[in-house]
C-alpha cells in the first residue's frame, strides 16, 4: 500500500513537472525580444563629390565608435539616396587593433535574412540578423563590406571626422590584416547604424540633432572628440546607462534641404531621430546655417517656428527635448551683423520661452568675455565658427547630467 502511494505521488509529480516544464518552455518561446538600442548612427546624405563615382569590386572597411555596451549586435545599411540597387557580399564586423588592422579572431560574419549577400533598393534600409558579438563602449569597431558590382552613386555621411578605408580590387572583407586597404576615406558609405541589446538597467538613448558643430567639424580627426563623444564618456563615468547617437550633418539647416548638406532637420527628423532604436531624449542645436548660408534667413520668428515644430514632434513621441543655444560666430566667413542679431533673438527665445524640457547654454560657456559675439580663443578651431577639442569638451560639460539620471529633479536648466 505504502509503495503504491509513493508510486502515485511520484506519478503526480512527474505529470505536474512535465506540465509546468512545457509551460515554462512555452513562456520562454513567446517571451518578447529585448528592445534594441542604437549605439552609433550616421545620418545619410545625397551623393556629392567623390560619392558620385560609386565603387565596384572593392571592399570598404568603415571604422566606428559605439557609445554603449552590448552582447548582441546588428547593423543597418542604407541606400536612402542611391540611384540603383546596390549589392553587398560578405559583410563582417570586427574589433580594430590600429588603422585598418583588426584584432585577431574578432572579425565575424554578418548575415541578412540568413544570407551572406544582401541587395538594397534605392530609398531602403536593411537590418542585419542579430549576432552574438560583444560590443564595448568606446572601443572602435570595423564594419567591412564587399561591393562586387557597380554600385552607382553612394548614399553616405559626408563628414565623418574618422578615417575609414577602401581596398584595392577584390573581396577582403574577411581579412584582419590591413594591407589590402590602401585608400583612406573621410566619410561613411551606406552604414547608417549599429544597435545592441543593452544591459537591462539601460535607461535610454540620447540623439543629438544638429549641424557641423554636432558633427564635430574643427575637432581633431579620428580621435572621437565631438561633443556627443565626450558626453557619452561623461555619462559612463557617472554610471548613467544611456547611449548617445550623433545625428549631426555638416551644413544642415532647420528648413532648407541641400544637395550637399542634406535634408533639412524637419525633413529628416522622423528617420534620423524619432525612429532611432531606444531613443528617449533629444538635444537640438540647429539654426546657425539657416542664418549664415545664402539665401540668409534673418527672420528669427521663422527659425523659432521650425524649432517649435521639432519640439512638438518630439513631444508627440513622448521624448524629452533639450535646446542648445547657438554659438557666437563673429569672424566666420558668413558672419553679418544682421545675422548675429537674429541669432541673439533665437537664443533669447530658447532660454526664456519654456518650450524645451531644458536648455544647455553652449553660447554662455564658449563666448569670449572680451567680445561676446566671438568664440573664446581657447575654444576656437580657427575658423571662428567651429569649436576645437577643448570647445567640444566644454560643450559636453555644459550638459547637466542630472537631466539623464533616473527620476531627474524638475526645473534644471
Amino acid at each position: 500500500m505504502k509503495k503504491a502511494l509513493i508510486g502515485a505521488a511520484a506519478l503526480i509529480w512527474v505529470i505536474w513537472a512535465a506540465f509546468h516544464w512545457d509551460t515554462r518552455e512555452e513562456a520562454e518561446a513567446v517571451k518578447p525580444e529585448k528592445p534594441w538600442m542604437g549605439v552609433w548612427t550616421a545620418s545619410q546624405q545625397e551623393p556629392s563629390g567623390e560619392a558620385l563615382e560609386g565603387m565596384e569590386n572593392r571592399t570598404l572597411r568603415l571604422i566606428i565608435h559605439p557609445h554603449l555596451d552590448g552582447k548582441k549586435v546588428r547593423i543597418r545599411l542604407s541606400n536612402q539616396f542611391g540611384r540603383q540597387p546596390v549589392t553587398f557580399r560578405d559583410i563582417y564586423i570586427g574589433k580594430v587593433e590600429e588603422g585598418a588592422a583588426l584584432l585577431p579572431r574578432t572579425n565575424t560574419r554578418v548575415t541578412f535574412g540568413g544570407k551572406e549577400t544582401v541587395t538594397i533598393e534605392p530609398g531602403m534600409t536593411a537590418h542585419s540578423d542579430p549576432l552574438r558579438f560583444k560590443v564595448e563602449a568606446g572601443e572602435d569597431l570595423a564594419v567591412s563590406l564587399y561591393v562586387p558590382g557597380e554600385s552607382g552613386p553612394v548614399s553616405w555621411h559626408r563628414l565623418a571626422k574618422q578615417r575609414s578605408y577602401i581596398s584595392g580590387p577584390g573581396n577582403h572583407a574577411a581579412e584582419t590584416e590591413p594591407g589590402a586597404f590602401t585608400q583612406p576615406i573621410q566619410a561613411w558609405y551606406w552604414l547608417t547604424g549599429v544597435d545592441v541589446i543593452p544591459h537591462p538597467r539601460t535607461t535610454g538613448g540620447i540623439v543629438t540633432l544638429g549641424d557641423s558643430i554636432t558633427d564635430g567639424a574643427g575637432s581633431t580627426h579620428s580621435t572621437n572628440h565631438r561633443y556627443p563623444d565626450v558626453l557619452s564618456v561623461r555619462l559612463r563615468q557617472e554610471g548613467i546607462r544611456m547611449s548617445v547617437m550623433n545625428a549631426g550633418i555638416s551644413g544642415n539647416k532647420i528648413w532648407r534641404d541641400d544637395p550637399v548638406y542634406g535634408p533639412s532637420a524637419l525633413n529628416r527628423l522622423k528617420r534620423d531621430v524619432l525612429s532611432q532604436p531606444g531613443v528617449t531624449d533629444v538635444i537640438l542645436l540647429e539654426g546657425i546655417n539657416d542664418i549664415g548660408h545664402t539665401p540668409h534667413d534673418y527672420d528669427a520668428e521663422h527659425i523659432i517656428a521650425g524649432l517649435k515644430r521639432i519640439i512638438d514632434q518630439a513631444h508627440e513621441r513622448g521624448l524629452n527635448i533639450y535646446g542648445g543655444t547657438l554659438l557666437p560666430y563673429k569672424g566666420a566667413n558668413y558672419y553679418t551683423e544682421e545675422g548675429n542679431a537674429t541669432r541673439k533673438k533665437v537664443n533669447e527665445w530658447i532660454r526664456t520661452a519654456g518650450a524645451f524640457d531644458g536648455v544647455f547654454d553652449f553660447e554662455r560657456i564658449l563666448r569670449d568675455p572680451a567680445d561676446p559675439d566671438r568664440l573664446h580663443p581657447a575654444y576656437d578651431s580657427g575658423d571662428h565658427l567651429h569649436p576645437n577639442d577643448a570647445g567640444y569638451r566644454a560643450m559636453a560639460e555644459t550638459v547637466n547630467l542630472d537631466r539623464f539620471r533616473p527620476d531627474p529633479p524638475a526645473e534644471i536648466y
